[in-house]
């Protein structure tokens, strides 16, 4: 084989452990890797650290042990303006995002503040305002706009900045069908990595070929997302559970 360097993957979690302050171990150890352009999707009960684990991937949280790299750079000091561009993160609520009198506005914030102006800036703002169908709405303040509407400009936000990773805290909340399905196509078209934390285990299903399950500050289980909820004892043991009736062997899995 020809010597050619892989390109580096999106993400890489090694040995990472970390406590709180008041003595609560919430991570103990967490391993995964992340190639570059995969959606997957990070499941696990209440208290499993999930959101400890997300607040690493910027370096919100920092200071517990083993390390985390995105796409080649150690999170740490030195990169972090870097790191904070190449992950994006989507809260569970948009208004956290959205602050700007218009959508516009809020999209060119991050940008703007990383120096860019002008031409070049406006045409960022348009291109992430187009990848989630908002374009219409640049002129509107976000709190004109319904709550499916500001989750997908607040999608746009993140994009502007051009990440290497798209994170998503439970991007399904709250939207009624038609929003959920909207911002499902969106996330299928996006040419980024994508890790969506989530409780809603179709919309994993049906957006993520791979899923982690966290449980207890360790990853318990990696693989086909089809393959891990149709296995009746991890998903008992590990306190995820399908809606009534949902059987995740009778979904034909798209694209």
């Amino acid at each position: 084989m020809d010597a050619v360097t892989p390109a580096a993957p999106s993400l890489e979690v090694s040995g990472l452990a970390f406590a709180y302050p008041d003595g609560h171990q919430a991570l103990f150890g967490v391993d995964f890797r992340i190639g570059r352009g995969e959606r997957v999707a990070l499941l696990g009960p209440n208290g499993a650290g999930k959101t400890t684990l997300v607040l690493h991937l910027n370096g919100i949280l920092t200071g517990g042990a083993g390390t985390v790299t995105v796409a080649g750079l150690p999170v740490g000091k030195r990169h972090m303006a870097e790191i904070r561009r190449r992950v994006g993160i989507v809260f569970q609520d948009p208004d956290d995002q959205l602050f700007m009198p218009t959508v516009r506005e809020d999209v060119a914030f991050g940008p703007a503040a990383a120096g860019m102006k002008g031409a070049e800036l406006e045409e960022r703002v348009r291109i992430a305002l187009e990848q989630v169908g908002m374009e219409a709405f640049a002129d509107r303040p976000p709190h004109h706009l319904s709550f499916g509407q500001r989750r997908r400009v607040a999608v746009a936000t993140v994009l502007a900045m051009e990440p290497e990773i798209l994170v998503l805290d439970e991007p399904s909340s709250n939207l009624d069908p038609a929003s959920r399905r909207e911002l499902a196509d969106i996330l299928r078209s996006l040419d980024v990595t994508v890790l969506m934390v989530t409780h809603d285990l179709p919309y994993a299903l049906e957006l993520c070929p791979r899923s982690l399950v966290l449980s207890d500050g360790v990853i318990v289980a990696d693989g086909g997302t089809g393959d891990l909820l149709s296995d009746d004892e991890l998903m008992r043991t590990h306190r995820l559970e399908l809606p009534f009736g949902f059987d995740p062997r009778s979904v034909t899995m798209g694209a």
